[in-house]
Order: C-alpha cells, then sequence, then structure tokens
C-alpha cells in the first residue's frame, strides 16, 4: 500500500506540469491570435487600426460617390487624424511638395517673410519677426496669431502647413490676417516676401562700460558673431553685460551649446532624453572668452527653445540672474521622416532639460527677478532694471 502511494504522487504531479504548460502553451497561441502585444513586431499594425480597412470598404462598397473616392486624399487625411490625435504641437503631415521644399532647407519660414512662429494651445502664433525683416516692416509683432493665410482659416491646420503657405520666393506677398496682442479686432497685413538678413548679434554700449548684447537667434555663425561682440566690449573697456534673448525664437542646438560655452567653465549645458529614455549630455565646450565678465540675462514669453537652454543653464550654475517674465516653453526635439511616397511626417522624439532637471516644454524658464512690462509702456522697464541689478552687482564686487 505504501509503494502504491508513492508511485502515484509523482505521477500526479507530472500529469499537472503536463496540464500547466498546455494551459500555457494554449494562451500564448491565443494571444498570438488575438494580436496581443507582446507578439506584434516593431512596426506592425495593431489590431485597432483594422477599422481602417473597413471603412474603406464601407465607403468603396456604399458611398454614394464612391465612384469618385480620392484615395490619395483620402489616405493623407487619415495621416492628419492620426498625427493629431497624439496631441504633439508639432507633428505634422507634407506633401510630396511640401517634403522637398522642407527637406532642402528646413529653416522655418522666416526666408520667405522674416518671423518664426509656433503652436500654443492649437493656436499658430508669431514668436518673433526678425530685426529689419518684411515681417517686422509691414508690422508682424511678437505674441500674433495668425488666424487666416491668404484668405484659408489656420484652424485646425498644422505647424508646417502653415509654414508651407507663408513660404515663398522673394517678391511675392502673403497676406497674413493677424490679432495682435491685447487687441479685439483682427487685422489683414500684407507681406513682402524678401531675402532675410541672418545678423544674429548686436552689442550697444550703454553708460558706465554696461554693454547690451542682443541675440536675436542661434543660427550658424552666432557664436563667431558674439566672439567678435566679446573683442569690442573689452576694447571699450565694458564692465558687464545684459544678455538679452527677449523675442529669440531659439535655433542650432550646436549653436546654443557654443554660445553657452563663452559663459560657463564647465558641467552640463542642458541633457536631452528620447522616446527609448535614453539620455544625452550636452557638456560645456573649455575655454570660453566671458566666463569672467559680469552677465544678468533677460528674457520674455517669446524667449522660446534654444534662449530657454541657455538662460536655464546660465541660471542653474548660479552664473547670472535671470530678469523678466516665463519664457514660451519650447523645449523639445523634433525631426522630419521621409514616406515612401515622397511625402513626410514631423513630429517630437526627445524633450531638453536644464542642467539640474528642469523640463523646459510647456513649462519654460521662471526667471529669478519677474519684471512685467506693461501694455500701453513706452519706456523699456525690463532692460533699465536689468541694468541697474547689473550696476549694483559691479559695486558689490569691487
Amino acid at each position: 500500500m505504501t509503494r502504491s502511494r508513492t508511485f502515484w504522487i509523482p505521477f500526479l504531479l507530472l500529469i499537472g506540469l503536463l496540464a500547466l504548460i498546455l494551459v500555457t502553451t494554449y494562451r500564448s497561441e491565443l494571444s498570438d491570435l488575438v494580436g496581443g502585444s507582446s507578439s506584434r513586431a516593431a512596426g506592425e499594425l495593431p489590431p485597432e487600426f483594422d477599422r481602417l480597412a473597413e471603412v474603406w470598404k464601407l465607403l468603396e462598397e456604399e458611398h454614394i460617390d464612391r465612384d469618385s473616392l480620392d484615395a490619395e486624399a483620402l489616405s493623407a487625411g487619415s495621416v492628419r487624424g492620426l498625427l493629431q490625435a497624439l496631441d504633439d504641437p508639432y507633428a505634422s503631415f507634407l506633401n510630396a511638395e511640401q517634403y522637398d521644399v522642407e527637406s532642402q532647407d528646413f529653416k522655418g519660414f522666416f526666408e520667405g517673410i522674416g518671423a518664426h512662429v509656433s503652436m500654443r494651445d492649437g493656436r499658430l502664433v508669431i514668436i518673433a519677426p526678425m530685426q529689419g525683416s518684411p515681417a517686422e516692416k509691414a508690422g508682424i509683432r511678437p505674441g500674433d496669431e495668425i488666424l487666416a493665410i491668404n484668405g484659408g482659416s489656420t484652424a485646425q491646420i498644422s505647424l508646417l502647413e502653415a509654414v508651407s503657405k507663408i513660404r515663398g520666393k522673394k517678391g511675392t506677398s502673403v497676406d497674413l490676417l493677424v490679432l495682435h496682442l491685447n487687441q479685439l479686432e483682427p487685422l489683414t497685413i500684407t507681406v513682402t516676401r524678401g531675402v532675410i538678413p541672418l545678423n544674429s548679434v548686436r552689442l550697444t554700449m550703454l553708460e558706465d562700460g554696461v554693454g547690451h548684447l542682443r541675440i536675436f537667434s542661434f543660427g550658424d555663425k552666432t557664436n563667431e558673431e558674439l566672439e567678435k561682440a566679446l573683442k569690442e566690449f573689452r576694447a571699450a573697456e565694458g564692465t558687464g553685460l545684459v544678455l538679452d534673448l527677449r523675442n529669440n525664437p531659439g535655433g542650432l542646438l550646436r549653436s546654443v551649446v557654443d554660445v553657452a560655452s563663452q559663459f560657463l567653465d564647465d558641467g552640463l549645458v542642458l541633457y536631452e532624453v528620447n522616446a527609448q529614455g535614453q539620455r544625452t549630455d550636452w557638456d560645456v565646450n573649455s575655454g570660453g572668452d566671458a566666463r569672467d565678465i559680469p552677465i544678468v540675462v533677460l528674457v520674455n514669453q517669446f524667449s522660446a527653445s534654444a534662449s530657454e537652454v541657455l538662460s536655464g543653464a546660465l541660471m542653474d550654475h548660479d552664473r547670472a540672474e535671470v530678469i523678466g517674465v516665463t519664457t514660451f516653453g519650447k523645449g523639445s526635439v523634433n525631426t522630419l521622416r521621409p514616406l515612401s511616397d515622397g511625402s513626410g511626417v514631423y513630429f517630437t522624439i526627445g524633450r531638453w532639460y536644464t542642467p539640474l532637471g528642469t523640463l523646459i516644454e510647456g513649462e519654460g524658464i521662471t526667471p529669478d527677478i519677474i519684471v512685467e512690462t506693461p501694455p500701453d509702456s513706452t519706456e523699456d522697464i525690463q532692460l533699465s532694471r536689468a541694468v541697474e541689478i547689473l550696476q549694483r552687482q559691479l559695486v558689490q564686487a569691487r
């Protein structure tokens, strides 16, 4: 009797183990059949996309105009809808013609009228017209909301679609229906497109050796222009700098790293986190020319992207006090990718953080000292306050 029980116990355990294996295998195969995420290869459509094919089949069979269905237009509409559902303000679809233009020279539309735009809460907003540009001369201002382009509404339009409509050849014109800040009625402004000067740095010497250093954007030659301005500052026996980043829409990341390195000894300028959670650090380049120059930084609500990187780095390193109002909050990394038919998509692939981990995207940089400019003010209150703070620092350092 004892020997019989001893035999059946391991036999039953073996049967149970086999049953467990069979159930596990069945569940795995069932998961594969219903499209379980564990079995789906990268890039393979999930089952939720099956209804797109169902809709096309229904339209093809039953729509009143089924004989004239435009598969290309419907496909483009599907892609636009997909990108719009991402809640990514920079996600855009470009047809083949638009993609060809943007991939050759992806600089926004300031080649045409000389202004930089972004999306804010679904609205197309001017961050800043470039100094001396056709946009500035025509009356485009920072904060203008573009309601229509050549009579076509900008509601539900993507950023790059708007950019492609505004861009154009020198000498041609574009009609923009804009709503100025603090105004109730929009107006139409006609801008004649032109060749835009790309100077990005300007130095003006004020009283008592204070230099007003304006950086308008971050391009290929910005660091070179900055080095020239710093030499002029030293030749004028300058004592301190107001680094003015107001209405600066940003630009090239490598450019702002070079500029920040002029003012910092070492450490991080920023770090970037991509879709896979991988972190990339952007370190200070050694040997900057302005590490010993006292500075304060000016920002406003239209300081965006690379200008937020610079102000955030200088703040986190305790290198400068930042003065003004909270910045725009554009701290994302965007990419333009081609599709097989020659069209393309633009979307966000990463986000920028300041050295101490402040997220820039959607948050912006909050200054150390808040100084607002009243809408009806004719005086540059922010610059006056910045000069006052810098002069006080210079006195304390003596």
